[in-house]
């Protein structure tokens, strides 16, 4: 690799960034100061594994009803947990508010500026911390998220099959990093990743970089990054239980350890290898169990889950769980997979 690879690299990249940068509400603009720390860590999270349009409307309501650490901090689990709902990867959550409340104690409510500090506060990885370094502090730091991995891939022809060739890379956008605008340089090479470098069909004619990009010399540059072929995820089995009184649905707090964990949600069996049937229903009734099922992809395993409801009489003994109108079920905060199965028996019913 010729030793000026940093200046081939940055300099025309930091040009396309000052003209193209995306307006995104959690930026400032090229060469203006740094945004606020709050906002860039709130977007660094929501971001993760989720699209950036998707991520726009939380951020923009978390930042309305909690601007900032103090105020996060203070807020309930459940409360937190129902407004992410739909985000998705909840332990995203859990660490959001975890790393609030360590940064309102034992920093004064500010975060602290270096990427070594950063990285000792919960949920805060080596990419979240070296994003939030780099972009809120101006701290030259290594920032490698999915977008920048295919562009570094395609810059210098990574033959090595990811995950084994992510050391490798993360060498290589170390090696064209700039000492100066790091911020600026790591949201270059994310926009140039989201607009450009894309996953598939490459604007390759549009890339500042195209002249120095060895998998466009080479003719395949959808050929990188080189990734080794996925196992196939398990499939396990679960029932949703809808249990329904007085124009109102039981819904239940999942434990707060675990998948899902402090969401509100349906009752549920146990997620097992084979279909359970009415196995672990909330209480014995007589279970209608219907010809339907919902299905779910988690990072590890797919879920099908059948669906048995019942209704119950008003004067019914004491359940524990909350009663939820089912015409308000949208305001309840329930992850996809369990408002999925909602919205299936509000048709059904």
């Amino acid at each position: 690799m010729p030793d000026n690879a940093s200046r081939e690299i940055a300099e025309p990249l930091l040009d396309w960034y000052d003209a193209n940068a995306r307006a995104l509400p959690w930026r400032a603009p090229p060469g203006t100061p740094a945004p606020d720390p709050y906002r860039v860590w709130l977007s660094e999270v929501m971001l993760q594994q989720t699209q950036v349009a998707t991520v726009i409307p939380y951020f923009e309501k978390f930042t309305t009803r909690w601007p900032d650490f103090a105020s996060l901090a203070a807020v309930e689990d459940g409360e937190l947990m129902s407004a992410w709902a739909g985000l998705g990867y909840y332990a995203r959550a859990r660490n959001l508010l975890a790393a609030a409340r360590a940064v309102a104690v034992e920093h004064g409510g500010q975060l602290p500026g270096t990427e070594a500090e950063l990285r000792k506060l919960p949920g805060f990885g080596a990419y979240t911390a070296a994003a939030v370094a780099a972009i809120a502090f101006g701290e030259r730091a290594v920032v490698v998220d999915g977008n920048v991995e295919r562009v570094i891939a395609r810059l210098f022809a990574v033959a090595d099959p990811l995950p084994g060739a992510k050391p490798r890379i993360r060498e290589l956008a170390d090696s064209v990093t700039p000492d100066e605008r790091a911020g600026d340089f790591a949201q270059a090479m994310m926009d140039l990743g989201a607009t450009i470098c894309t996953p598939r069909s490459p604007k390759c004619l549009l890339c500042p970089l195209a002249k120095r990009c060895d998998a466009r010399a080479d003719g395949r540059p959808d050929a990188y990054p080189v990734k080794a072929r996925k196992k196939a995820r398990p499939t396990r089995y679960g029932t949703m239980f809808w249990v329904e009184r007085n124009g109102a649905v039981l819904l239940v707090r999942r434990p707060a350890r675990g998948l899902l964990g402090g969401m509100r949600a349906l009752p549920t069996g146990p997620w097992a290898d084979s279909p359970p049937g009415v196995e672990g229903a909330p209480f014995a009734a007589g279970w209608a169990l219907h010809n339907a099922t919902v299905s779910h992809g988690f990072t590890h395993f797919e879920l099908v889950s059948a669906l048995a409801s019942v209704t119950i009489d008003g004067q019914a003994g004491a359940i524990e769980g909350e009663w939820w109108p089912i015409a308000e079920l949208d305001s309840a905060g329930l992850p996809t997979v369990f408002a999925r199965a909602a919205e299936t028996m509000r048709r059904m019913r």
